[in-house]
């Protein structure tokens, strides 16, 4: 297994809030189950620069790995409750960012 961690980046649209709690009530388990930690989210992000402005909700968290990231989306349980994701936002992007890897 990699000694790199990978941080996960999410911006997403809610447009159905109370079906989207359903996917927050599954998510913290899973998430801990490959090693994941929540750091952060932010409906109000401030953009800077660049033609990409971040619009709606943004999440950043982290696992031990970008293996252990990997296993943590292609997990069937977590596919399955990514539908009630994908039925209440608009998802811009979910993209693993990884760290860099340790100096020797």
């Amino acid at each position: 297994m990699s000694e790199q961690k990978a941080y996960i980046i999410a911006n997403l649209v809610i447009h159905e809030k109370d079906k989207y709690r359903n996917y927050e009530k599954g998510f913290f388990p899973l998430l801990k189950k490959y090693g994941g930690e929540f750091v952060t989210y932010d409906n109000e992000s401030e953009h800077f620069e660049g033609t990409s402005p971040i619009d709606g909700r943004l999440i950043i968290f982290t696992f031990p790995s970008p293996e252990a990231a990997r296993d943590w989306y292609k997990d069937t349980e977590y596919q399955e409750l990514a539908e009630h994701r994908r039925s209440s936002s608009i998802l811009k992007n979910l993209t693993m960012v990884k760290s860099l890897p340790p100096r020797k």
